[in-house]
């Protein structure tokens, strides 16, 4: 045997180890051996003979069947094979297909159409010839002409519905490579036109045929009764059509429900949901350009949380739904600074894993702290933090979140023993807005508030409570937080000309 014979022998053989080319090969022979038996039933039961059926069921008719079944299953083999061999090779070679066998994965099934419609027209003619031959007359001729032919065709039907299905699974493994733009397979108008035309027009034109004899007194001789006939026929037409058109119905309507169920998880918040793609008509490029538009959205979400972690959910929120652009505007706000004591004398006694470990786990609890007021932490400074209240979004009691802020915080210290902090707190007029470049910027508040909090947090490092607020954050506060600190010492702080009067939370057991 030559060498490229016995390559292809065990390309297929392993190939059929495949449950999908197993149902699909299966498929193919009940599709025939269903059309043989329409043959059967149209001839003995439905077809108005001018002759009697014994002479169409002949003994040479059974003969040829005999004879012509294994040829054509031979011969439909081989053509089947040939048709998917491209295909066959990607499923034996594996990796990317080419461009030849993503055309065969999803033209197959028209393919396949073909062989059969190949293999019944040759069933016509073989059965014409010997009948002729052995001088069957017109009439017998015209019969079995029309009883394979309707048998072909639904033949041909099945094929097309049953290789569709049964080869989902393959053509979702190689269009998951991608969809070349060229390589397409029958559209979703052709396909039903097909499938209305196999499973409808055809044994409907049979009816029409019965009549037309009838009236032309061809086969059909003066006086038969041809009323069974049609209302057989009509009645194979309207079965054999709705099953057709519901099977063909399905293959578009399928896909298009897992679309659907796979959007209302999208929608739920689910992205990373995808759907088969098994179809290179216009289904097939929908299923793709959901799956590449749900990649897309998640995608984006990913730097939409990513975004937020690094500058804060309100004012990524902010930055999305507007323009961004350079420069602010003014904003009353509050302002927290908190800063770890000892930050020098730490990094001396643990490793820098351990320090690292240490402060994420403190500036945790910063932003949950922050965020419980609707603050939020504009940035971290070494083992420090800059909370605002009022900005972005404006907050109508920023003094007051910022306190409430402060004393949790304060309550929260020596955070699991291991960490000291001053914290300081203040209110009044800053701009907020997009510093930087064009290119690259920040959202940050900019204002003597923010100097006065940083200094503020320094006193608190040497105070009881560990927090001190200015005048103006309790002025500015509302009367219920007001009523938790008291009025304490007028501070010259580090960097400022004049004094800052303070206060400080009451006790802290009472925070």
């Amino acid at each position: 045997m030559p060498e490229s014979s016995a390559s292809t022998r065990a390309m297929v053989v392993a190939v059929f180890t495949r449950r999908p080319v197993q149902l699909y090969a299966l498929g193919m022979v009940l599709a025939n051996v269903i059309g043989a038996f329409i043959v059967f039933g149209l001839i003995r039961f439905v077809l108005p003979l001018p002759i009697d059926y014994r002479d169409v069921l002949s003994a040479r008719n059974y003969i040829t069947f005999a004879a012509y079944l294994p040829v054509a299953v031979v011969i439909g083999f081989a053509l089947g094979v040939r048709a998917a061999k491209p295909l066959f090779g990607w499923l034996d070679r594996g990796g990317e297909p080419y461009l030849r066998e993503y055309r065969t994965a999803l033209r197959l099934p028209i393919r396949q159409v073909a062989v059969n419609g190949t293999l019944w027209v040759a069933g016509v003619l073989v059965f014409v010839v010997v009948n002729g031959a052995a001088g069957g007359g017109r009439d017998l001729l015209v019969v079995i002409a029309i009883a394979v032919g309707l048998g072909g065709a639904a033949t041909c039907a099945m094929g097309y519905v049953v290789a569709e299905r049964t080869l989902r699974p393959i053509v979702a493994e190689v269009m998951v490579r991608g969809v070349p733009g060229r390589a397409t397979a029958p559209g979703v108008t052709t396909r039903l036109l097909a499938m209305w035309g196999l499973s409808t027009v055809i044994p409907l034109l049979g009816s029409g045929l019965i009549a037309l004899g009838s009236i032309l007194h061809i086969v059909i001789r003066p006086g038969d009764d041809i009323a069974g006939a049609v209302l057989a026929l009509s009645l194979i037409s309207l079965a054999v059509g709705a099953g057709g058109m519901t099977l063909t119905a399905k293959s578009i309507a399928d896909p298009v429900d897992q679309i659907t169920t796979a959007m209302t998880r999208v929608e739920d918040g689910t992205y990373d949901v995808r759907v088969p793609v098994y179809d290179g008509s216009e289904v097939g490029r929908l299923q793709v350009g959901f799956n590449r538009m749900a990649a897309t959205i998640g995608e984006r979400e990913h730097v939409r949380e990513l975004f937020g972690m690094h500058v804060g959910d309100a004012v990524a929120a902010r930055a999305l739904a507007d323009e961004p652009t350079l420069g602010g505007e003014i904003r009353p706000v509050g302002v927290l600074f908190i800063d770890v004591v000892g930050s020098t004398a730490l990094a001396q006694r643990l490793s820098p894993e351990e320090v690292v470990d240490l402060l994420n786990g403190f500036f945790d609890r910063v932003v949950h702290v922050a965020a419980d007021h609707d603050g939020f932490v504009n940035k971290f400074q070494g083992d420090a933090a800059l909370v605002i209240f009022g900005a972005p979004i404006p907050h109508p009691d920023a003094a007051g979140a910022a306190m409430r802020a402060a004393r949790d915080l304060a309550r929260l210290v020596p955070f699991g023993g291991r960490l000291d902090v001053g914290i300081g707190v203040t209110y009044g007029p800053c701009l907020a807005g997009n510093v930087g470049a064009a290119k690259r910027f920040e959202y940050t508040v900019i204002g003597d508030p923010v100097n006065e909090a940083a200094r503020l947090s320094d006193a608190a490092k040497t105070t009881d409570r560990r927090a001190l607020a200015s005048s103006e954050a309790l002025d500015a506060a509302n009367a219920d937080e007001a009523a938790r600190w008291t009025k304490d010492a007028e501070l010259v702080l580090r960097g400022r000309s004049g004094p800052t009067r303070t206060a400080t939370p009451i006790r802290n057991d009472q925070l």
